[in-house]
C-alpha cells in the first residue's frame, strides 16, 4: 500500500515538476489521476523550495532580489508548466470567439501577444505584491500560496468536465476526477502550510480562493463548458497571485 501510494507521489512531482524521479515509477494513467490528490503537495515542495532560497538569498541580497531568485527559481523547478498554462489561456480565451477557436490556439505552442502580456503582468504582480509583504511573513506565504492554488484546479477537476481538441498537436498531461478520497487528501495537503499564517486572516484567504475559482469557472463554462490542462495552469497561476494580493490586503485590514 505505502509502495503504491510512493509510486502515486513520484508520478505527480513527475508530470508537475522537473524533480527527477526513479525510472521505475513509470507511466500509468491510473496514477496520474489518483495523482491530484498529491498536486497541493507538490505545491508545497515548490512553494517550500521557493521560500528556503528567499530566505538563503535575503541574507546577502535586497528583498526585491531575493524574491526574484525564489520566483525564478519556482519556475525552474516547475519547468513553467503553470506558467505555459497561462499564456496559452489568455492567447486562446483573448483571441478565440468560439470554443473551438479556443481549444486550437490553446494547443498552438507559439505564445501570442495576450499571453505575452499576462505572463508580464503575474509575474510582475508577483514580485511586487511579495516584496510589498513584511519580510518575516514571505517564506510562509511562498509556502502556503503554493499549496492553496494547486486546490482550486483540483475543485474544477471536481466540479466541471475535461473537454479537448481531436486535432490538437499538444497536450498536456491532465488527471482525472477520483474519489472522495483523493479529494480530501489534496484538501488536507492544501490546507496544511495555513499553520504558520495569522490564523485570523485563514477563513478570509480561504474565502477569496473560493471566490476566485467561483468566477473563473464561470468564465470557462461560459466559454468552453469544461477545463483543459492549460486551464487549470492558468486558475493556478490567477489563484497564486490572487493569495499574495489577498494576504496583503486582509493583513492591511486586520
Amino acid at each position: 500500500m505505502l509502495k503504491k501510494e510512493l509510486k502515486i507521489l513520484l508520478t505527480a512531482i513527475m508530470f508537475y515538476t522537473r524533480i527527477p524521479v526513479p525510472k521505475s515509477t513509470g507511466f500509468s494513467a491510473e496514477n496520474l489521476n489518483r495523482a491530484t490528490r498529491y498536486f497541493p503537495l507538490v505545491g508545497i515542495i515548490v512553494g517550500g523550495s521557493g521560500a528556503l532560497l528567499f530566505i538563503a538569498a535575503n541574507l546577502v541580497l535586497g528583498v526585491y532580489a531575493s524574491v526574484l531568485g525564489s520566483l525564478i527559481f519556482m519556475i525552474i523547478i516547475t519547468g513553467a508548466f503553470h506558467e505555459d498554462g497561462l499564456a496559452d489561456f489568455c492567447d486562446g480565451f483573448g483571441g478565440g470567439y468560439s470554443k473551438d477557436r479556443i481549444l486550437a490556439i490553446m494547443k498552438d505552442s507559439r505564445i501570442g501577444a495576450y499571453g505575452t502580456i499576462a505572463l508580464i503582468l503575474v509575474l510582475l504582480s508577483k514580485l511586487l505584491l511579495l516584496s510589498e509583504i513584511g519580510l518575516e511573513d514571505i517564506p510562509y506565504v511562498i509556502l502556503a500560496a503554493h499549496s492553496l492554488s494547486r486546490l482550486n484546479p483540483v475543485l474544477l477537476i471536481y466540479t466541471s468536465k475535461y473537454i479537448s481538441s481531436e486535432k490538437s498537436s499538444k497536450s498536456k498531461p491532465v488527471g482525472m476526477k477520483g474519489s472522495i478520497t483523493t479529494l480530501l487528501v489534496a484538501i488536507l495537503f492544501s490546507l496544511l502550510p495555513l499553520v504558520f499564517v495569522t490564523w485570523i486572516i485563514i477563513p478570509f484567504l480561504i474565502v477569496i480562493q473560493l471566490l476566485i475559482l467561483v468566477f473563473f469557472r464561470f468564465y470557462v463554462h461560459r466559454k468552453t463548458g469544461g477545463y483543459t490542462g492549460d486551464i487549470l495552469g492558468a486558475l493556478q497561476q490567477l489563484s497564486e497571485t490572487g493569495f499574495y494580493l489577498s494576504f496583503l490586503i486582509v493583513k492591511s485590514v486586520l
